[in-house]
């Protein structure tokens, strides 16, 4: 999906949902925000670097990216700390040679904080869906990244699982106050309630961005998706229904 001119601004500190239906433009979004890929049209900057005229290599060592799909790269007997400390050198393999004890006191602080430290001596294959998911987060604070990109990174996770992922970031917003965090997802259900600011996407256009609470409108949400939505909060968290129901 192309992306429309869209003018979006993240800053330090900012916790953003992007939110929107398939092919609305979430990936595109993303892969020009990690400098996965390059704009063909207007400009992108990230961190205050301009793609195209920055070293990308530089420049990726300032973001987090957490995509599940990496978590199939590790070797079968790595366990969670190993998985984790990858973060320090940016590969899918320990480096040992090139891990610094700061890198090591990084790796347990991080599990600490996203309550998986149990996980550290546990064989990755062998982590649920939910667990590898905390564990490649962990992976992507090692080295202390200015902004972190979270690809719906509660799919395939049930119940429990989601909401011990929600507290993790919860938790992060607040212990690190200078980091800018990008959450996309489908479902409102899956936002945590630490979000401070919203995209709203379709079809490669920018429906609604702002603070989250003037975003996560009915109307807004019913514009996003293209159907009759209601927009509820309860305890900070966002649920949206369809009306009338779709089936």
């Amino acid at each position: 999906m192309l992306l429309e001119p869209t003018d979006w601004i993240v800053r330090a500190g900012e916790h953003w949902l992007v939110l929107g239906g398939n092919g609305a433009g979430k990936t595109t979004l993303l892969s020009l925000a990690s400098a996965a890929r390059r704009p063909s049209a207007g400009t992108v900057e990230v961190t205050g670097q301009r793609l195209g005229r920055v070293d990308l290599r530089d420049l990726r060592a300032l973001l987090g990216r957490v995509d599940s799909r990496l978590a199939e790269r590790f070797p079968p007997r790595a366990t969670g700390l190993d998985v984790v400390l990858t973060g320090a050198t940016g590969t899918t393999e320990r480096l040992p040679g090139r891990e610094t004890p700061d890198d090591r006191a990084r790796a347990r602080e991080v599990l600490a904080l996203l309550d998986a430290e149990r996980l550290a001596g546990r064989c990755f294959a062998t982590c649920s869906t939910g667990e590898r998911q905390r564990l490649l987060i962990a992976r992507a604070l090692v080295p202390r990244p200015r902004l972190l990109l979270l690809d719906e990174p509660t799919t395939g996770l049930d119940f429990v699982a989601r909401e011990t992922l929600l507290a993790g970031l919860r938790s992060l917003a607040a212990a690190e106050p200078d980091l800018a965090t990008v959450l996309v997802t489908h479902h409102l259900e899956d936002v945590p309630s630490s979000t401070t600011h919203a995209l709203l996407l379709r079809a490669g256009q920018a429906v609604r961005q702002g603070a989250v609470d003037e975003v996560l409108t009915g109307q807004a949400v019913s514009e996003c998706f293209g159907t009759r939505v209601e927009v509820s909060r309860w305890h900070g968290r966002w649920r949206a229904v369809a009306v009338p129901p779709l089936f």
